[in-house]
């Protein structure tokens, strides 16, 4: 008997007999809802929440953009739930993380989660042999133990450096380079300033900002001055922003068009396409920065961050930024300058700047 007369005849026996028979209607969404979407939570690329029993999968980090805006950062993934019970706020087992400690040469699948050194948990976006998540973020996104893929950025208790510190050390910075956007811009490397000893970390978050007051004039240039250079480098994707448009921006002064594409692949934002965001979105271009100084080597023999919480010393990072310029004697009143910032904004922080100063 096909399925339609089924239905006929037990249609026909309910009105018959008085019985009530449930006929099939159109299948409830099976698929749960992420952790509910919150405005003061940071999601990183790939994060998940849930909004108006939507589920939604953030493409770059984000804060308080409402999912389905304009801004256009998150994706539908389709309904979720069905209808009767709230999202859920914590993953399976609870509100904490119970997840094996990160071990350094070890095989991870994406999807794996482990806890760093750092008591913060990263999930891997991609199979990795045991890269540092707190280095290697296009393998590995930071987790939340209450769903959402995200973390809450530090509060200027979490950061070393408070807000007054800050104003201290550029008294005439320009408005864009905002100390709400570096603290919010932290959460893209959660590593930094938050490694070893807390002299450590404020010798890293000093060493820093010494860095980009030199690279920036204090804090007062969003752009280089010049910008009629071609930094247009022959790649399989091109320039497609302009030919002239990979000019350097922001705190490490960003340029050319690979550089754009590898931090703007790294941090999950389109740079390549929109380099302009590093001088409009103070988070944005303090996290380049960021970029640079966790994961970039450049001229020099490791990365800045490295240097700092290894114990090689201010003069490394130096060398890593711009040491085929300034170090082994070839300028040594741009080093001097670096060197100078560098001791006074530790002096601020109230702590030694150590040794192993110049390059």
């Amino acid at each position: 008997m096909s399925r339609q007369r089924i239905f006929a005849f037990l249609s026909a026996l309910a009105l018959a007999t008085g019985l009530a028979v449930a006929l099939p209607t159109a299948s409830a969404s099976t698929v749960a809802c992420a952790a509910a979407w919150s405005p003061t939570t940071v999601y990183t690329n790939g994060g998940v929440s849930s909004y108006n029993s939507h589920n939604w999968l953030a493409k770059w980090w984000t804060q308080n953009d409402t999912p389905g805006g304009s801004v256009g950062v998150w994706t539908d993934q389709g309904a979720c739930g069905d209808g009767s019970t709230p999202p859920p706020t914590n993953p399976p087992g609870g509100g904490s993380c119970s997840y094996p400690a990160w071990v350094a040469g070890t095989n991870y699948a994406t999807g794996a989660i482990v806890q760093y050194s750092n008591g913060l948990y990263y999930q891997a976006t991609h199979d990795n042999p045991g890269y540092d998540p707190t280095i290697s973020t296009w393998y590995w996104s930071p987790y939340s133990c209450t769903g959402g893929g995200g973390t809450t950025p530090p509060s200027n208790g979490g950061f070393v450096v408070s807000e007054a510190q800050f104003n201290q050390m550029f008294p005439s910075r320009n408005a864009f380079y905002t100390y709400s956007g570096l603290t919010a811009a932290l959460s893209a490397y959660p590593g930094f300033a938050t490694t070893g000893s807390d002299t450590v970390k404020k010798q890293e978050a000093a060493a820093f900002l010494a860095n980009v007051s030199h690279e920036t004039g204090g804090l007062v240039y969003i752009t280089e001055i010049d910008q009629s250079g071609n930094y247009c480098a022959s790649e399989p994707y091109g320039c497609p922003a302009g030919t002239y448009a990979y000019y350097g921006r922001g705190p490490m002064q960003l340029s050319w068009n690979f550089n754009y594409k590898a931090a703007g692949d790294a941090l999950g934002i389109d740079l390549l396409d929109n380099p302009n965001l590093v001088q409009t979105d103070a988070s944005v271009a303090w996290k380049t920065g960021l970029w640079y100084w966790d994961t970039q080597n450049g001229p020099g023999t490791m990365t800045a961050h490295n240097a700092m919480v290894n114990g090689y010393g201010f003069g490394e990072t130096i060398r890593s930024i711009n040491g085929g310029l300034e170090c082994n004697g070839n300028n040594t009143a741009e080093m001097q300058d670096r060197v100078s910032k560098y001791q006074s904004y530790a002096a601020i922080l109230g702590v030694s700047p150590g040794s192993n100063l110049t390059c």
